[in-house]
């Protein structure tokens, strides 16, 4: 019997290959717009949790208040929100994957940390609304990646245990954040390389899911 019972995807560099655009928007807000000592590669490692966690480590806590994060951070989302838009798609072989997980009864769930306006731009645009019955974002957690509450609170409103889940993830903290789970993860090498992602519960790494490795979680 397949112990596998949930599969619960990040969605950013793992359900869609966005990341270097969120890299280049974020690049040019702390480093250009304001200034902040960082090389492109030093803002790669940042791009994980909220954006008032990200402008905590890159500047210091309280440098700038909420609604100065807020409000820079809806600028630089709508520009990448239109500047991606041409070239929004699932990442190659997903579309099959969730069909033939949909068909087995395998249960899915989003868990990201992403804003919701980003959530409804990949979803809506996408067509996904039917595939995931649970969707957790930032709104609906107190700790962020690499903490395990959006997994854990996922796999919760599915009912379904963690360690029958498998978390698709594209960062490193997202694959931590699905170990303190207590659940098996799947790499997507979409931003970072397969020895960066490694970790005690990693399954396996995969380019895109068209990877045969994938027939082995079903």
């Amino acid at each position: 019997m397949n112990r596998h019972k949930a599969f619960i995807f990040d969605m950013n560099g793992t359900m869609i290959n966005d990341m270097h655009y969120h890299e280049m928007a974020w690049h040019d807000v702390l480093v250009n717009q304001l200034q902040a000592p960082l090389t492109l590669e030093q803002v790669r490692h940042q791009l994980y949790g909220r954006a008032d966690e990200m402008f905590d480590r890159v500047f210091g806590p309280g440098r700038f208040s909420k609604a100065e994060v807020n409000a820079i951070s809806l600028k630089k989302e709508s520009r990448y929100r239109e500047e991606f838009l041409p070239h929004l798609a699932l990442i190659d072989g997903l579309k099959a994957f969730l069909d033939k997980t949909k068909s087995t009864g395998i249960a899915l769930a989003i868990g990201t940390a992403a804003p919701v306006l980003n959530i409804n731009f990949v979803l809506d645009n996408l067509n996904l609304r039917d595939y995931f019955p649970v969707v957790i974002g930032p709104e609906d957690v107190v700790e962020s990646k690499p903490h395990p509450e959006v997994f854990l609170k996922a796999a919760n409103h599915l009912g379904i245990s963690p360690q029958h889940c498998v978390v698709f993830e594209d960062a490193p903290k997202g694959i931590e954040s699905a170990l303190r789970a207590g659940m098996d993860a799947v790499g997507i090498t979409s931003y970072h390389t397969a020895d960066e992602l490694r970790n005690d519960n990693l399954l396996f790494t995969i380019d895109d899911y068209t990877s045969p490795l994938l027939h082995q979680l079903f």
